[in-house]
């Protein structure tokens, strides 16, 4: 018997997600419905897909999903968790960055735990939960840790450490140095990776983090550095293209419906 998975958002990450069910990379899923803003668009993407479109949460939930994968926006996040949750299915959470409300992450987490369901946290462009969890749970003191990401001038121009003669620079140059939780108070909802990589390590106001700008650079690369007693870590992720945040949603998928589980 197939796992029933539902999908939030219809773009780009959720066209990936889809893909791989529809060419054979999760025969363990059913794609039954995708959940919309527009209509129209909606459509378009259940038709092609094969799955029910739906507009509001509740045709979504009449479906009965086990999984619902979010790749759409904080918004979907802080407006669908519980009601998800409450009906029985697990949540797949891209946009974490909407758990810095604390009560929200903190109700999500009561309502999982009331109604036997689950909150998947998705790598997005960063990853290895594991082993930063595993660290943190073999130092005897806080971990330490760092995560530096670069960005190019262009990306920098729409955020709010744009200065004056970036666009020209021929070195790599520092934009912003803070934590993880300053970084979604100042700049919401767009760093979700490094909100969910704290609060799988040291926790949003240990965890510190850095914005490079870097001459001609594309994609997204991210260092994480974690020191602890007897551990260390560096790790560095570098994609290209921002389809590896639906590659994660469909890792985390394959383990949660698989007999031998890799973490």
């Amino acid at each position: 018997m197939k796992k029933k998975l539902a999908l939030i958002g219809c773009g780009y990450l959720s066209q990936t997600i889809a893909q791989a069910i529809k060419e054979g990379t999760l025969p363990e899923y059913e794609l039954i419905a995708v959940l919309g803003r527009n209509p129209i668009r909606t459509k378009q993407f259940a038709d092609y897909f094969n799955c029910k479109p739906c507009t509001d949460i509740d045709g979504l939930m009449a479906l009965k999903p086990e999984f619902v994968a979010e790749a759409a926006s904080a918004e979907s996040v802080i407006d669908y968790t519980e009601r998800i949750l409450a009906d029985g299915a697990h949540i797949i959470v891209l946009s974490t960055a909407a758990f810095a409300d604390v009560e929200l992450y903190q109700r999500a987490v009561k309502v999982a735990a009331d109604n036997n369901t689950k909150i998947y946290i998705a790598g997005g462009a960063t990853g290895g939960f594991n082993l930063l969890q595993t660290a943190a749970l073999m130092s005897a003191t806080p971990i330490d840790v760092i995560i530096t990401s670069k960005k190019s001038p262009g990306f920098i121009a729409r955020t709010p450490f744009y200065k004056d003669g970036l666009m020209k620079i021929t070195e790599q140059e520092r934009v912003f140095t803070g934590t993880a939780k300053q970084i979604v108070e100042v700049f919401p909802y767009v760093f979700n990776v490094i909100y969910a990589t704290s609060l799988a390590s040291a926790g949003p106001e240990a965890t510190k983090f850095n914005i490079d700008a870097v001459p001609n650079f594309t994609g997204d690369d991210y260092r994480i550095e974690v020191k602890g007693d007897n551990v260390a870590l560096d790790l560095t992720i570098k994609s290209g293209d921002y389809a590896i945040a639906a590659w994660s949603i469909v890792s985390i998928l394959k383990n949660a419906a698989s007999p031998v589980v890799f973490m």
